[in-house]
């Protein structure tokens, strides 16, 4: 399988979305097989890490975020999910789940009932280390800062928004990739 076949069949190659989607997922692929070489005891899939990089933020198209050139019907914190629905339709059942399981360092069915979001009712948390590493590594990255690499601190108070829960996570995802 290869990642640039699907995203071309869903985005077209001279518009803003294609090279922010591009330019974003290369970098997140690039860091999670990074840290994924640097820990051979892990016996990670780096086949299947970069594919899935490449692919996690496929559903962002569905989205209304203008600010990166998505004009879609649905939230951005959908896109998740949605990148799943279209993944599985293209027979990529195992790259699906690290697309509606990276958002934030996960969400749970208790944060989806608490905050009444519009996902699936279900836990929506990396499980797998190949999941976990593609979600740390994307915690680095924003859409609207191209390659540029976020610092560890800036992380944090992006995700203490989400309670400190997220932000343990993270740390502990931190203590176990970045020793």
């Amino acid at each position: 399988m290869e990642a640039l076949k699907v995203i071309e069949k869903y985005y077209q190659k001279n518009t803003e979305v294609y090279g922010i989607l591009l330019n974003h997922s290369r970098s997140v692929a690039d860091k999670a097989l990074a840290i994924a070489r640097m820990h051979p005891e892990m016996s990670l899939d780096l086949v299947f890490i970069e594919e899935a990089a490449m692919l996690h933020d496929i559903g962002i198209i569905f989205c209304d975020a203008p600010k990166i050139d998505c004009h879609g019907s649905y939230r951005y914190i959908c896109h998740g999910y949605l990148g799943a629905e279209l993944l599985r339709k293209e027979g990529l059942p195992h790259h699906a789940l690290v697309c509606e399981r990276h958002t934030g360092t996960g969400i749970t069915l208790a944060m989806i009932d608490e905050k009444k979001l519009p996902l699936p009712r279900r836990d929506l948390a990396p499980v797998t280390l190949e999941e976990q590493v593609i979600c740390f590594a994307d915690k680095f990255f924003s859409k609207t800062k191209p390659g540029r690499e976020k610092r560890i601190d800036k992380i944090q108070e992006s995700l203490r928004k989400h309670g400190e829960d997220a932000v343990l996570c993270f740390n502990n995802w931190r203590k176990l990739f970045l020793k």
